[in-house]
């Protein structure tokens, strides 16, 4: 058993976010089990970068309100207490409603090199905001 007492809160970076986003990790990736997992806050109208990963993605939200969307136009608002789980290879995105933060666990299964996360361009304003509106 291995006791953690203390995870420093770190601001994500500016390549991978739009707005201020803040993590604690709980899990790193390791051998044998490849976990990794974080509490990530978003505050109003902060945002991901549209990404993938390799074997997938669940979001556990904690608190507030947020967004969640795909490549396709679907998002999904989403609260404290539900879950949204993004299937391997799928591009999508997710952060906080304009008016309000947004907290969730994010939990995905590693690969090899890492956590399999592969980050790409910015949500454009358009887009998030065509989320809001859905």
């Amino acid at each position: 058993m291995e006791h953690i007492t203390y995870s420093p809160t770190v601001k994500t970076p500016a390549d991978r976010f739009t707005g201020d986003v803040y993590l604690n990790m709980i899990e790193s990736p390791a051998e044998p089990a490849r976990l990794a997992a974080a509490l990530v806050r978003f505050t109003p109208g902060a945002r991901t970068n549209w990404h993938s990963h390799a074997n997938g993605q669940t979001l556990y939200i904690t608190d507030g309100t947020g967004l969640v969307g795909t490549r396709e136009g679907h998002v999904i608002r989403v609260g404290a207490g539900q879950t949204v789980k993004c299937p391997p290879g799928e591009e999508h995105w997710h952060g906080a409603t304009d008016t309000t933060l947004m907290a969730h666990i994010a939990m995905v299964v590693g690969d090899a090199e890492g956590d399999g996360t592969t980050w790409l361009e910015p949500v454009t304003d358009e887009q998030y905001t065509d989320g809001l509106n859905r």
